[in-house]
């Protein structure tokens, strides 16, 4: 405090008791944040108490991350801490969001020790828009269904809107699953593969229960199949043959062996998998092993 009697502080002197720097102090003097009350008889300026105040507050306002042109309406009453803060709010939000995008997209990189080209393309597909995820579904689904007017539109639906949408501020674990699930959607390979399971559907409309296909077909299989394992009974033995024929009936097994392969494809439990992990809920079982044995007891016999 200078020795006038005054009560006024040099840039010093606030400097020394706020531990802020003189050049920092005098950068927002020049911007016209903290204007000097006074000026001494040797032309330096001085502060009050109001000013050291209002020093802390700029202090608060800049550690915030807010600039200088906000922290001057704040003082100017042009606008209120209050909304300055819900602004940037928002803004962090944003900033957050991006951070774990750019985290999912490394972390994918490393695990999967990702060319600069494959890095390229995830980084991409994780910071679609909500418009350009969703057209991605809707491609895949639209390949899947063309010109397969008897198929069951029920599916379709079910198809469609099993397919998760990224959450607004997803987990990297969310983002992870979700570039691993564009490019699934998006690869020939596995639309052909579903494809071919919807023309299994539109080829049985009209059928009763067809085996292989219906709900009641897959619930029978994982009660017969899971007690088969249970008991231990090899694929190939004598006594898996009750079991197919309990399941199965007079149905054509080389067909029902075409579709179990079709509907057991690791990519398609896969598919399952990672639309509950965007969801971030736990993935329903596969029942690989159920699927597994039943699809060994079937090509035992078709090699006969």
């Amino acid at each position: 405090m200078i020795e006038d009697g005054a009560g006024l502080f040099t840039i010093g002197e606030l400097a020394r008791s706020t531990g802020l720097s003189v050049r920092t102090i005098r950068y927002w003097s020049d911007e016209g944040a903290l204007p000097p009350v006074a000026r001494s008889a040797g032309g330096y300026r001085l502060y009050d108490a109001a000013s050291v105040a209002r020093l802390q507050l700029i202090r608060t306002l800049r550690e915030l991350g807010l600039g200088l042109n906000e922290v001057g309406r704040v003082l100017t009453g042009e606008t209120t801490v209050a909304e300055v803060a819900a602004t940037h709010v928002a803004a962090l939000d944003a900033q957050i969001r991006s951070l774990k995008v750019t985290r999912a997209v490394l972390s994918t990189v490393a695990r999967r020790g990702s060319t600069a080209e494959e890095m390229t393309l995830m980084n991409k597909l994780a910071r679609l828009s909500a418009a350009e995820r969703s057209r991605i579904a809707d491609d895949f689904t639209e390949e899947t269904f063309a010109g397969l007017d008897n198929a069951d539109p029920d599916i379709r639906t079910r198809i469609r809107f099993s397919i998760a949408e990224l959450p607004e501020d997803p987990t990297p674990a969310q983002v992870d699953a979700w570039v691993e699930l564009a490019e699934l959607m998006q690869d020939l390979d596995f639309r052909a593969h579903m494809r071919k399971m919807i023309e299994f559907n539109a080829a049985d409309r009209g059928t009763e229960e067809p085996a292989g296909t219906s709900l009641w077909f897959m619930s029978r299989l994982m009660q017969l199949a899971v007690e088969a394992r249970e008991r231990d009974l090899a694929p190939e033995s004598p006594e898996a043959e009750e079991v197919l024929a309990a399941l199965l009936g007079n149905a054509d097994r080389t067909v029902v062996l075409e579709r179990m392969e079709s509907a057991a494809q690791a990519e398609v439990a896969r598919f399952r998998e990672l639309n509950a992990l965007v969801r971030g809920t736990e993935p329903l079982s596969a029942h690989r092993e159920e699927f597994a044995w039943v699809v060994a007891a079937l090509r035992a016999r078709a090699a006969r």
